[in-house]
Protein backbone atom coordinates (compact mmCIF):
# COMPACT_ATOMS: atom_id res chain seq x y z
CA UNK A 1 0.00 0.00 0.00
CA UNK A 2 3.11 2.49 0.53
CA UNK A 3 3.90 2.03 -3.06
CA UNK A 4 0.22 2.41 -4.55
CA UNK A 5 0.42 6.00 -2.10
CA UNK A 6 3.74 7.05 -3.41
CA UNK A 7 2.40 6.14 -7.17
CA UNK A 8 -0.80 8.24 -6.20
CA UNK A 9 1.50 11.31 -5.04
CA UNK A 10 3.54 10.71 -8.37
CA UNK A 11 0.49 10.90 -10.68
CA UNK A 12 -1.06 13.88 -8.32
CA UNK A 13 2.19 15.89 -8.84
CA UNK A 14 2.47 15.56 -12.81
CA UNK A 15 -0.31 17.72 -12.47
CA UNK A 16 0.98 20.58 -11.82
CA UNK A 17 4.77 20.00 -12.83
CA UNK A 18 7.11 20.09 -15.73
CA UNK A 19 8.80 16.09 -16.45
CA UNK A 20 11.94 17.10 -14.98
CA UNK A 21 10.05 18.83 -11.75
CA UNK A 22 8.61 15.20 -11.73
CA UNK A 23 11.34 13.34 -11.66
CA UNK A 24 13.12 15.61 -9.21
CA UNK A 25 9.96 15.87 -6.57
CA UNK A 26 10.30 11.80 -6.97
CA UNK A 27 13.94 11.44 -6.13
CA UNK A 28 13.51 13.86 -2.93
CA UNK A 29 10.29 10.96 -1.99
CA UNK A 30 11.57 8.22 -2.65
CA UNK A 31 15.09 9.03 -0.93
CA UNK A 32 12.78 9.96 2.39
CA UNK A 33 10.92 7.11 1.95
CA UNK A 34 14.20 4.52 2.20
CA UNK A 35 15.92 6.72 4.93
CA UNK A 36 12.78 6.32 7.06
CA UNK A 37 12.70 2.66 6.32
CA UNK A 38 9.35 2.84 4.06
CA UNK A 39 10.16 1.22 1.50
CA UNK A 40 13.88 -0.26 0.40
CA UNK A 41 16.10 1.26 -2.62
CA UNK A 42 15.24 -1.19 -5.15
CA UNK A 43 11.51 -0.35 -4.52
CA UNK A 44 12.84 3.38 -4.83
CA UNK A 45 14.70 2.71 -8.33
CA UNK A 46 11.38 1.21 -9.19
CA UNK A 47 9.16 3.70 -8.69
CA UNK A 48 11.87 6.48 -9.70
CA UNK A 49 11.67 4.56 -13.38
CA UNK A 50 7.89 4.49 -13.21
CA UNK A 51 7.79 7.77 -12.64
CA UNK A 52 9.77 8.85 -15.24
CA UNK A 53 8.02 6.88 -17.79
CA UNK A 54 4.63 8.27 -16.64
CA UNK A 55 5.98 11.63 -17.61
CA UNK A 56 7.08 10.32 -20.91
CA UNK A 57 3.43 9.20 -21.52
CA UNK A 58 1.85 12.56 -21.26
CA UNK A 59 4.49 13.85 -24.25
CA UNK A 60 3.42 10.89 -26.14
CA UNK A 61 1.23 8.05 -26.08
CA UNK A 62 2.73 5.33 -28.18
CA UNK A 63 -0.30 3.92 -31.35
CA UNK A 64 -0.34 0.86 -29.17
CA UNK A 65 -1.29 2.94 -26.07
CA UNK A 66 -4.05 4.75 -28.03
CA UNK A 67 -5.34 1.51 -29.31
CA UNK A 68 -6.15 -0.13 -25.85
CA UNK A 69 -7.39 3.07 -24.55
CA UNK A 70 -9.84 3.68 -27.73
CA UNK A 71 -10.42 -0.34 -27.43
CA UNK A 72 -11.95 0.53 -23.48
CA UNK A 73 -13.87 3.74 -24.32
CA UNK A 74 -15.36 1.93 -27.12
CA UNK A 75 -16.43 -1.04 -25.10
CA UNK A 76 -17.77 1.08 -22.41
CA UNK A 77 -19.95 2.95 -24.97
CA UNK A 78 -21.15 -0.37 -26.55
CA UNK A 79 -22.30 -1.31 -23.19
CA UNK A 80 -24.74 1.41 -23.19
CA UNK A 81 -25.78 1.70 -27.34
CA UNK A 82 -25.53 -2.40 -28.23
CA UNK A 83 -24.19 -3.11 -31.92
CA UNK A 84 -26.56 -3.61 -34.30
CA UNK A 85 -26.89 -7.24 -35.44
CA UNK A 86 -27.14 -6.85 -38.94
CA UNK A 87 -24.20 -8.47 -40.95
CA UNK A 88 -25.01 -6.77 -44.29
CA UNK A 89 -25.07 -3.24 -43.06
CA UNK A 90 -21.90 -3.54 -40.74
CA UNK A 91 -20.04 -5.22 -44.05
CA UNK A 92 -21.17 -1.81 -45.94
CA UNK A 93 -20.38 0.48 -43.24
CA UNK A 94 -16.71 -0.71 -43.50
CA UNK A 95 -16.30 -1.23 -47.05
CA UNK A 96 -17.44 2.34 -47.43
CA UNK A 97 -15.55 3.61 -44.40
CA UNK A 98 -12.07 1.54 -45.09
CA UNK A 99 -12.04 3.08 -48.41
CA UNK A 100 -12.22 6.80 -47.07
CA UNK A 101 -9.64 5.46 -44.99
CA UNK A 102 -7.35 4.87 -47.54
CA UNK A 103 -7.67 8.89 -48.56
CA UNK A 104 -7.10 10.64 -45.30
CA UNK A 105 -4.08 11.76 -43.77
CA UNK A 106 -3.79 9.21 -41.47
CA UNK A 107 -4.77 5.64 -43.19
CA UNK A 108 -2.56 3.33 -40.83
CA UNK A 109 -3.13 2.85 -37.09
CA UNK A 110 -2.10 0.55 -34.80
CA UNK A 111 -5.14 -1.98 -34.46
CA UNK A 112 -6.76 -0.60 -37.91
CA UNK A 113 -10.04 1.25 -38.44
CA UNK A 114 -13.71 -0.77 -37.44
CA UNK A 115 -16.65 0.86 -38.00
CA UNK A 116 -19.83 -0.44 -36.04
CA UNK A 117 -23.66 0.34 -36.03
CA UNK A 118 -24.92 1.40 -33.01
CA UNK A 119 -28.39 -0.15 -32.37
CA UNK A 120 -30.41 2.98 -31.56
CA UNK A 121 -32.96 5.52 -32.41
CA UNK A 122 -30.55 7.89 -31.28
CA UNK A 123 -29.19 10.93 -34.00
CA UNK A 124 -25.64 10.21 -32.53
CA UNK A 125 -21.97 9.20 -33.74
CA UNK A 126 -18.63 8.57 -31.82
CA UNK A 127 -14.92 8.12 -32.94
CA UNK A 128 -12.75 6.50 -30.21
CA UNK A 129 -9.27 6.79 -30.31
CA UNK A 130 -7.02 4.53 -32.49
CA UNK A 131 -9.75 4.23 -35.42
CA UNK A 132 -12.82 2.71 -33.61
CA UNK A 133 -16.02 4.83 -35.09
CA UNK A 134 -19.25 3.95 -34.05
CA UNK A 135 -22.47 5.02 -35.75
CA UNK A 136 -25.84 5.41 -34.48
CA UNK A 137 -29.12 3.31 -36.38
CA UNK A 138 -30.70 6.94 -36.21
CA UNK A 139 -27.88 8.71 -37.86
CA UNK A 140 -27.69 6.15 -40.62
CA UNK A 141 -31.73 6.79 -41.15
CA UNK A 142 -30.94 10.56 -41.66
CA UNK A 143 -28.90 9.35 -45.07
CA UNK A 144 -30.61 10.26 -48.18
CA UNK A 145 -27.72 8.25 -49.92
CA UNK A 146 -24.04 6.85 -49.94
CA UNK A 147 -22.52 10.48 -50.38
CA UNK A 148 -24.27 11.36 -46.62
CA UNK A 149 -23.48 8.24 -45.23
CA UNK A 150 -19.86 8.72 -46.53
CA UNK A 151 -19.66 12.08 -45.30
CA UNK A 152 -20.86 11.06 -41.49
CA UNK A 153 -17.81 8.64 -41.92
CA UNK A 154 -15.20 11.17 -43.34
CA UNK A 155 -16.06 13.37 -40.50
CA UNK A 156 -15.70 10.92 -37.77
CA UNK A 157 -12.58 9.87 -39.30
CA UNK A 158 -11.55 13.39 -39.00
CA UNK A 159 -11.73 13.03 -35.25
CA UNK A 160 -9.41 9.95 -35.50
CA UNK A 161 -6.64 11.64 -38.38
CA UNK A 162 -6.35 14.52 -35.47
CA UNK A 163 -6.55 12.54 -32.65
CA UNK A 164 -9.22 14.55 -30.51
CA UNK A 165 -9.75 11.65 -28.90
CA UNK A 166 -6.07 11.53 -27.73
CA UNK A 167 -6.11 15.00 -26.93
CA UNK A 168 -9.16 14.68 -24.45
CA UNK A 169 -7.69 12.04 -23.12
CA UNK A 170 -4.39 14.10 -22.53
CA UNK A 171 -6.71 16.95 -20.52
CA UNK A 172 -7.55 14.24 -18.43
CA UNK A 173 -3.59 13.69 -17.35
CA UNK A 174 -4.52 10.64 -15.27
CA UNK A 175 -5.09 7.90 -18.00
CA UNK A 176 -1.26 8.02 -19.52
CA UNK A 177 -0.05 7.81 -15.96
CA UNK A 178 -2.63 4.77 -14.26
CA UNK A 179 -1.42 2.88 -17.63
CA UNK A 180 2.22 2.99 -17.00
CA UNK A 181 1.45 2.13 -13.09
CA UNK A 182 -0.64 -1.40 -14.58
CA UNK A 183 2.18 -1.89 -16.32
CA UNK A 184 4.31 -1.84 -13.66
CA UNK A 185 1.85 -2.88 -10.99
CA UNK A 186 1.62 -5.81 -13.16
CA UNK A 187 5.03 -7.16 -11.89
CA UNK A 188 4.92 -5.12 -8.34
CA UNK A 189 1.71 -5.53 -6.47
CA UNK A 190 0.09 -8.06 -5.23
CA UNK A 191 -3.87 -9.08 -6.04
CA UNK A 192 -5.32 -6.37 -4.02
CA UNK A 193 -3.31 -3.66 -4.73
CA UNK A 194 -3.40 -4.60 -8.70
CA UNK A 195 -7.39 -4.42 -8.21
CA UNK A 196 -7.25 -1.03 -6.94
CA UNK A 197 -5.27 -0.10 -9.65
CA UNK A 198 -6.92 -1.53 -11.92
CA UNK A 199 -10.41 -0.11 -10.62
CA UNK A 200 -8.34 3.53 -10.79
CA UNK A 201 -7.69 3.17 -14.70
CA UNK A 202 -11.16 2.13 -15.43
CA UNK A 203 -12.72 4.68 -13.23
CA UNK A 204 -10.35 7.36 -15.55
CA UNK A 205 -11.75 5.59 -18.59
CA UNK A 206 -15.18 6.08 -17.71
CA UNK A 207 -14.77 9.43 -17.34
CA UNK A 208 -13.35 10.31 -20.56
CA UNK A 209 -16.55 8.57 -22.08
CA UNK A 210 -18.77 10.83 -20.05
CA UNK A 211 -17.21 13.21 -21.12
CA UNK A 212 -17.55 12.33 -25.20
CA UNK A 213 -21.07 11.05 -24.61
CA UNK A 214 -21.78 14.07 -22.26
CA UNK A 215 -20.43 17.11 -23.87
CA UNK A 216 -18.74 16.17 -27.32
CA UNK A 217 -15.39 17.21 -28.78
CA UNK A 218 -15.16 20.97 -28.46
CA UNK A 219 -16.57 23.57 -31.21
CA UNK A 220 -12.96 23.77 -32.88
CA UNK A 221 -12.37 19.89 -32.98
CA UNK A 222 -15.93 19.65 -34.68
CA UNK A 223 -15.13 22.15 -37.09
CA UNK A 224 -11.60 20.86 -37.75
CA UNK A 225 -13.20 17.26 -38.35
CA UNK A 226 -15.50 19.28 -40.80
CA UNK A 227 -12.52 20.09 -42.51
CA UNK A 228 -10.97 17.01 -42.75
CA UNK A 229 -13.60 15.37 -43.89
CA UNK A 230 -14.43 17.47 -46.81
CA UNK A 231 -10.78 16.89 -47.48
CA UNK A 232 -11.60 13.30 -47.17
CA UNK A 233 -14.33 13.24 -49.64
CA UNK A 234 -13.04 15.46 -52.07
CA UNK A 235 -9.76 13.02 -52.76
CA UNK A 236 -12.06 10.38 -52.28
CA UNK A 237 -14.24 11.36 -55.09
CA UNK A 238 -17.25 11.62 -53.03
CA UNK A 239 -19.64 14.94 -53.07
CA UNK A 240 -18.20 16.96 -49.83
CA UNK A 241 -21.51 18.85 -50.82
CA UNK A 242 -23.05 15.63 -49.13
CA UNK A 243 -21.87 16.79 -45.07
CA UNK A 244 -23.84 20.22 -46.02
CA UNK A 245 -26.81 17.84 -46.82
CA UNK A 246 -26.61 15.63 -43.99
CA UNK A 247 -26.04 19.10 -41.68
CA UNK A 248 -29.45 20.15 -42.81
CA UNK A 249 -30.58 17.22 -42.45
CA UNK A 250 -29.72 16.53 -38.98
CA UNK A 251 -31.24 20.69 -38.14
CA UNK A 252 -34.47 19.48 -39.04
CA UNK A 253 -34.74 16.30 -37.47
CA UNK A 254 -32.67 17.03 -33.84
CA UNK A 255 -34.70 17.88 -30.92
CA UNK A 256 -33.13 20.75 -28.71
CA UNK A 257 -32.13 19.41 -25.25
CA UNK A 258 -32.18 15.88 -26.37
CA UNK A 259 -28.78 13.47 -25.56
CA UNK A 260 -27.71 13.21 -29.21
CA UNK A 261 -26.06 15.17 -31.76
CA UNK A 262 -27.94 18.11 -30.27
CA UNK A 263 -25.85 17.95 -27.07
CA UNK A 264 -22.76 17.02 -27.87
CA UNK A 265 -22.15 18.85 -31.24
CA UNK A 266 -22.45 22.74 -32.45
CA UNK A 267 -25.17 24.52 -33.79
CA UNK A 268 -25.40 22.74 -37.69
CA UNK A 269 -26.40 26.60 -39.03
CA UNK A 270 -22.78 27.09 -37.86
CA UNK A 271 -21.47 23.88 -38.93
CA UNK A 272 -22.94 24.50 -42.29
CA UNK A 273 -21.37 27.83 -42.30
CA UNK A 274 -18.15 26.57 -41.86
CA UNK A 275 -18.64 23.81 -44.15
CA UNK A 276 -19.93 25.90 -47.54
CA UNK A 277 -16.63 28.04 -46.48
CA UNK A 278 -14.47 25.23 -46.68
CA UNK A 279 -15.75 23.88 -49.80
CA UNK A 280 -15.45 26.40 -51.78
CA UNK A 281 -16.40 26.84 -55.10
CA UNK A 282 -16.92 23.06 -55.70
CA UNK A 283 -19.89 22.25 -57.55
CA UNK A 284 -22.70 19.66 -56.10
CA UNK A 285 -23.12 16.15 -58.03
CA UNK A 286 -25.27 13.67 -58.72
CA UNK A 287 -25.77 10.80 -57.24
CA UNK A 288 -23.63 7.85 -58.47
CA UNK A 289 -26.35 5.13 -59.54
CA UNK A 290 -24.04 2.05 -58.99
CA UNK A 291 -23.48 4.10 -55.00
CA UNK A 292 -27.13 4.62 -54.43
CA UNK A 293 -28.13 1.23 -55.31
CA UNK A 294 -25.60 -0.18 -52.54
CA UNK A 295 -27.22 1.81 -50.45
CA UNK A 296 -30.41 0.69 -50.65
CA UNK A 297 -29.33 -2.67 -50.82
CA UNK A 298 -27.65 -2.68 -47.46
CA UNK A 299 -28.96 -0.58 -45.32
CA UNK A 300 -32.61 -0.63 -46.38
CA UNK A 301 -35.04 -1.53 -42.88
CA UNK A 302 -31.87 0.01 -40.85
Amino acid sequence: MKRIALYCAAGAALLVAGCETLDTISNVATSAAVATGAINKDQADSINRTTSAVGKTFDTITPEQEYWVGRTVAATILAKFKPYDNEAATRYLNVVGQYLVAFSDRPDTFGGYHFVIMDSDEINAFSAPGGLILVSRGLLRCCPGEEEVAAVLAHEIGHVELKHGLKSIDKSRMTGALTTVLSEAGKNLGGKELAEATKAFEGSISDITSTMVNSGYSRQYEFQADAAGIHILKNAGYDPNALVVMLFEMEKRLKPGGNDFAKTHPDPKDRIRNAKAEIGNAPASAPSAVRQARFEKALRGV
